[in-house]
């Protein structure tokens, strides 16, 4: 990775086992079963890629730009092919998240989108709540509500019948990039703010409250929730750079891991959710085994067992 702009989401690893990575203006694919890399997908010169984000069935890319278009593209078998372009957006669009069919997408505009991929007519809803640009983004679990994150500080909860927010938090005290939903409990959300900031906060947005707020001493850049336990991993920069797993609720760290020497701004996780990748602008994407198997309760806390540079 080359890119170390906190604002942007260049990783995304798809239900299919391909890896997706941004770099320029050109996509690139890591199938994780050949080890093969392939180009898919290329932006139009002076532009380039600001987030991607793969649908459910891992079979569609969404593709956010520099000048605020949003593509998707079908991925099959090392074939790829563009399917739509939108153009809602007028500033770069920094982040994507898929709820089945549906494509939302967070800009320096400070709007959100949604659009229905399979509608011919490309029609789209609107949302603005945030009065800076969007950097989080991520639905729910079950598809009935969305976090968003802005450079304003806020933390925006929206339900997906509504273009209004219903839930506004105000409490952190920078940036809030790091969004994720837990896959074991409905409602529960936890967000991380910025260099000003540190604190991951969880909420449960059923009954609107702030559940405990938990300073980790640095940038949080990205958080996943592991699917098959109770933990989740935070990555960081200013001013640690490090990859670390905790323990839900007790919030004690399972795991640090030290190896990234500039901002680790990019996150994703594994279909099976037992291997994490993470990438900063040091120009390389790093693989740990951080989560247990379903049935397993056991974490591998020293477990970087690949390395691949991206130059």
């Amino acid at each position: 990775m080359k890119e170390d702009d906190f604002y942007l989401n260049l990783v995304d690893w798809s239900s299919q086992d391909l890896l997706a990575v941004g770099l320029a203006n050109s996509v690139y694919i890591w199938n994780a079963r050949t080890s093969q890399v392939t180009r898919v997908a290329e932006l139009a010169p002076g532009d380039a890629v600001s987030s991607i984000s793969w649908n459910q069935r891992g079979n569609v890319l969404g593709i956010g730009s520099s000048q605020g278009t949003v593509q998707t593209w079908q991925i099959s078998e090392g074939q790829s092919k563009k399917l739509r372009e939108f153009k809602e957006h007028n500033a770069r669009v920094g982040v994507l998240s898929w709820n089945e069919d549906v494509l939302s997408s967070g800009s320096r505009d400070r709007n959100i989108y949604h659009r229905d991929v399979r509608s011919k007519e490309g029609s789209h809803t609107k949302l603005k709540g945030h009065s800076q640009e969007v950097c989080g983004l991520k639905w729910s679990y079950d598809s009935q509500f969305l976090a968003s994150g802005g450079n304003d500080n806020k933390l925006l909860v929206w339900d997906i019948r509504s273009t209004t927010p219903i839930i506004r938090y105000s409490d952190h005290s920078a940036a809030v990039k790091a969004i994720t939903w837990s896959p074991h409990q409905r409602g529960l959300l936890a967000s991380g703010g910025g260099t000003a900031d540190r604190c991951i906060k969880f909420r449960n947005v059923l009954n609107k409250s702030t559940l405990r707020s938990f300073d980790t001493g640095s940038q949080v850049c990205n958080l996943a929730w592991s699917k098959n336990s109770n933990e989740l991993v935070s990555t960081h920069g200013y001013s640690q750079n490090q990859v670390v797993v905790w323990d839900y609720p007790n919030m004690t760290p399972l795991a640090t891991l030290t190896g990234h020497t500039m901002r680790v701004l990019y996150l994703a996780v594994s279909p099976n959710g037992e291997t994490i990748v993470t990438g900063a602008g040091d120009e390389t994407l790093r693989f740990w085994h951080v989560f247990p198997k379903k049935v397993q309760s056991a974490v591998n806390k020293n477990s970087i067992f690949d390395t691949i540079l991206l130059r």
